[in-house]
């Protein structure tokens, strides 16, 4: 049941309805019951997974905190204790906690791994044994988000920054929130359980505000995004090259944009009509002047989980120090003290790579993206230097814009491994770019794309009103200045939909396009 389809929009209207007919304790009932409505929807047989994550994650979270709370009530009964002796104790204690925690990550990883990257490995092992047949297995909606949030929320109880749930059903809640669970974003137990649970009255400005969002969001996605997936998917089915690839670059991502940023709108928007607040998960990627600063912006709450949960902890554990203290008196200081920094943002960048999907291309679109943030560390003292002797144009506005075409040309580029699927085709058609002058045949052949003149105006149109509300809303959100005038918002949703209606990907034979990341 995609966002962009009848069914959808009928469950969001009925839970709606009986949301703001039932008592403020017990609307949360309804949440849970549209949410697993909306998972039956992409066949039953995935229910089977989720509730495994959910109790999984559950029973493990209890357990966590009842020997949390027993450590710590059996290191009280025990007085006074010698300051080495208490510490052994609590280390012995810690030790205890982290081993239930790895064995809930092992049982929720496990399934993840089992069901996302069978294929994948079984695949290389089929190069060397061809007899071998492999398995086709499932993949449930959603499984990475929700694995992903399930795993945090135990990270979070060990480390005590979060309280075990003790009741199943809210913490099933959690897990299958319905708006997020496609495509995010990723929440913390501590910033989403007071939304889910809070008492929320029904506030006719924020749920116009909601609703403005929801209608942008249908307008990047069916307007935009679904619009140029038609001329991306012919430049990739065709392997055109040259021009051809610049302008897969340049579409595809407005295809990205569109339809995660315009998915995510549609998440926060819903959300709000129900008044639950979630976190931002973009903030401008395409204005940003570096590939780290593109990342602090791009999908920001996948961004700091493998920060908070991969990097840091990596960064710091007793083999990374160990090796850090070798290499200090083996290397030199200097590299002794960034080889962990390196190891660690090697790993979760090979990490990351994986989680987007189960394929050579991702892994190698993950080490890119850490090659580029690697490189860009190591010439920080160059560039110090360049700012000392330029510094009115370091300054200026021009400088900045090229920075961030720079850096939406390079992101484009390795994004484009998504695309070709195939690390060495992609490698090929990037060599195309400086070998293949086809500029000429490749602007007279436009309407080869599978799009007509009128769909690549409304393209334009549709990419130009986006850059413009992006300017606007650098300082505030556009639809919260909207907001303040009800009469504008209401022409502005009126219009929205009028577009939506007129220009969007859709009619006899349209299947609503899959979100991209609803494929992760």
């Amino acid at each position: 049941m995609q966002f962009n389809s009848i069914p959808f929009l009928l469950l969001l209207t009925a839970a709606l309805v009986l949301y703001y007919c039932l008592p403020l304790r017990r609307r949360w009932y309804v949440l849970l019951g549209a949410s697993y409505l909306y998972y039956l929807a992409a066949g039953a047989e995935y229910l089977v997974f989720i509730l495994y994550t959910t109790a999984v994650s559950y029973l493990t979270g209890l357990w966590l905190g009842r020997r949390a709370m027993r450590d710590a009530t059996a290191l009280a009964a025990a007085g006074e204790l010698p300051r080495e002796e208490r510490r052994a104790r609590q280390a012995k204690d810690r030790r205890a906690r982290f081993r239930i925690l790895v064995g809930g990550l092992v049982l929720g990883f496990g399934m993840l791994a089992v069901l996302k990257y069978t294929g994948f490995v079984l695949s290389g092992v089929q190069a060397f044994v061809p007899t071998l047949r492999i398995p086709e297995l499932l993949l449930p909606l959603g499984i990475s988000f929700y694995t992903f949030q399930s795993m945090g929320y135990l990270i979070d109880v060990y480390r005590g920054k979060a309280q075990p749930e003790r009741n199943p059903f809210r913490f099933a809640l959690f897990v299958s929130y319905f708006p997020q669970i496609l495509q995010g974003p990723i929440s913390r137990f501590g910033d989403l359980e007071p939304q889910l649970f809070g008492e929320h009255r029904f506030q006719g400005e924020r749920f116009r505000a909601g609703l403005a969002r929801v209608v942008w969001g249908y307008f990047k996605k069916m307007v935009v995004a679904d619009t140029a997936m038609i001329a991306v998917r012919t430049l990739v089915e065709q392997e055109l090259t040259g021009a051809y690839v610049v302008l897969l670059i340049l579409l595809y991502s407005a295809v990205i944009y569109g339809d995660f940023t315009g998915g995510i709108d549609i998440t926060i928007g819903v959300s709000e009509l129900f008044g639950v607040r979630l976190k931002e998960n973009f903030d401008r990627p395409f204005a940003s002047r570096s590939v780290k600063e593109y990342w602090r912006r791009w999908h920001i709450t996948m961004g700091t989980w493998f920060t908070d949960y991969v990097f840091y902890p990596l960064s710091v554990c007793g083999p990374m120090q160990r090796l850090s203290k070798w290499s200090r008196a083996h290397l030199g200081a200097a590299l002794g003290k960034r080889l962990p920094v390196y190891i660690a943002t090697i790993v979760t960048w090979f990490l990351t790579g994986l989680w987007h999907g189960a394929g050579w291309n991702f892994i190698v679109w993950g080490l890119l993206n850490c090659l580029c943030i690697q490189v860009s560390q190591e010439l920080q003292p160059l560039w110090r230097r360049w700012q000392a002797a330029a510094p009115r144009l370091c300054a200026s506005r021009i400088w900045g814009c090229w920075q961030a075409l720079r850096t939406f040309l390079l992101m484009g580029l390795i994004r484009s491994l998504d695309c070709y699927r195939n690390v060495p085709l992609t490698f090929r058609l990037w060599g195309s770019i400086l070998t293949d002058f086809n500029w000429g045949q490749m602007l007279g052949d436009l309407t080869g794309l599978g799009l007509t003149p009128a769909d690549w105006g409304v393209l334009a149109a549709g990419v130009l009103v986006q850059f413009a509300a992006s300017l606007l809303g650098k300082r505030e959100p556009l639809r919260e200045r909207l907001s303040r005038r009800p009469v504008l918002l209401c022409a502005c949703l009126t219009l929205g939909v009028i577009v939506i209606l007129l220009f969007g990907s859709y009619g006899i034979g349209y299947d609503a396009g899959d979100f991209i990341y609803g494929q992760f």
